[in-house]
């Protein structure tokens, strides 16, 4: 008989994982160097990053249906494939000067390998972690948001002390080798499956266990309202926070004042937040629902959208933004397991792969529409201002969302009483 792996282990796997995929989010260690090293613009060089955030979103959605057919190890390794293949490429485009091969290996061969690593491990946690799915969601997803905090700094030395093209090659081989070693473990678990305890305390009524509101596949599932719903709350919440996070550097010195040096540190340690946000916001909403979390990071966004502008007292700034940046991690984490509670983990890769293209849409929208704010109003004030009113818009996404719901749920429990 074949041993059960262990889930904390398979949790292990998937944050190896994440923390490999997650350093594109420390892409702007590259930027003066490129520039300095090429005479490349600063809107050229950016332009890597922005192509590979879309290809994260294109891929997880055209290549979901690859995971749930081929399973997570397979996924995993394609992932690192890509990923690998598009980093030590990278090296290859910097030493010939080329910025379109630069494109083409980090922005779409590193895109894919982002996509595709990003949905493998969460659509497979999911399934391990019927009592606690924010918790495992957020696990993974954490080691996402603190991957640029790891990995920032070993870049700047390696660059210092090697030069860009061979940080590249280093880079490219220790995340293929750790992203292998992590897919090798990953599984799903055996049909029916429970943790130990877990069906004799649902019996016993010890524990209530919400039942998924359907069991759809993907191509269902994006015939639903619901699923849209998902996409425009997940899309309005990563526009607002990316572009904050974008902004977040020049709104402080702008705002209360500090220095360039005093307001780069802000943004290290706002990335923590970004981080701790992953974990917790998806472990509280095993507790009070996804709904109900949702509609908290909107009413309290659009408070502190409004107010962040205004705000000329350092300290009161400093937490305002640090909530906003744990609504952000959290909109990432607690959305696999929403999709779950939707739709069900029949394709909930793909569906996540679906509901992720929301991330590749954003990430273009948000920071482009707040430089141009920046450069039309000469300030990021403006754009904030837009931005809450977003947040009253996912609002009313989320009380209707809501609405859908509580139709589902009394269509079960009368076609249940039907079938009883």
């Amino acid at each position: 008989m074949k041993k059960t792996k262990n889930r904390w282990l398979i949790a292990a796997s998937a944050v190896g994982i994440h923390i490999s995929i997650g350093s594109v989010y420390a892409w702007s260690n590259f930027t003066n160097p490129l520039i300095e090293e090429f005479g490349w613009t600063s809107k050229q060089v950016q332009f890597t990053f922005s192509l590979a955030i879309l290809f994260l979103g294109l891929s997880a959605a055209f290549l979901g249906h690859f995971v749930e057919k081929h399973g997570p190890r397979k996924a995993g390794f394609l992932a690192a494939g890509f990923f690998g293949a598009g980093i030590l490429g990278s090296g290859l485009a910097v030493n010939l000067g080329s910025l379109p091969l630069l494109y083409i290996t980090y922005g779409v061969l590193g895109g894919i390998g982002l996509g595709v690593g990003y949905i493998a491990p969460v659509s497979t946690l999911v399934k391990w972690f019927p009592d606690r799915r924010g918790l495992a969601t957020g696990l993974a997803i954490m080691g996402f948001g603190f991957a640029a905090a790891i990995s920032s700094p070993v870049m700047d030395s390696l660059i210092k002390s090697v030069g860009t093209a061979n940080t590249f090659y280093i880079l490219g081989a220790a995340y293929f080798i750790i992203m292998t070693l992590s897919s090798l473990y990953l599984e799903r678990p055996p049909v029916d499956w429970a943790p130990k305890g877990f069906k004799e305390k649902a019996q016993s009524g010890k524990i209530k266990i919400k039942q998924d509101l359907a069991q759809l596949t993907a191509n269902e599932a994006i015939k639903t309202s619901r699923f849209y719903y998902l996409w425009v709350m997940l899309f309005i919440n990563v526009t607002c926070g990316i572009a904050i996070l974008s902004a977040a550097k020049p709104l402080a010195e702008e705002s209360i004042g500090l220095t360039t040096a005093e307001a780069a540190a802000l943004v290290g340690v706002m990335g923590l937040f970004n981080g701790f946000g992953r974990i917790a916001w998806a472990s509280i909403s095993d507790y009070i629902g996804r709904p109900n979390t949702y509609t908290i990071f909107f009413a309290t966004q659009i408070i502190l959208f409004t107010l962040l502008p205004h705000t000329k007292e350092a300290f009161l700034f400093q937490v305002m933004l640090a909530i906003v940046y744990t609504m952000y991690g959290g909109g990432f984490s607690a959305i696999p397991a929403f999709i779950g509670d939707m739709f069900g983990t029949k394709q909930l890769g793909a569906i996540h792969g679906y509901i992720l293209t929301a991330w590749a849409a954003a990430g273009l929208a948000g920071p482009m529409f707040a430089a141009w704010m920046k450069d039309n109003t000469g300030s990021y004030a403006t754009s904030l201002t837009f931005f809450a009113g977003l947040f009253v818009v996912a609002l009313v996404v989320s009380i209707l969302i809501r609405r859908d719901i509580r139709k589902l749920r009394e269509q079960n429990a009368a076609n249940e009483r039907l079938a009883g």
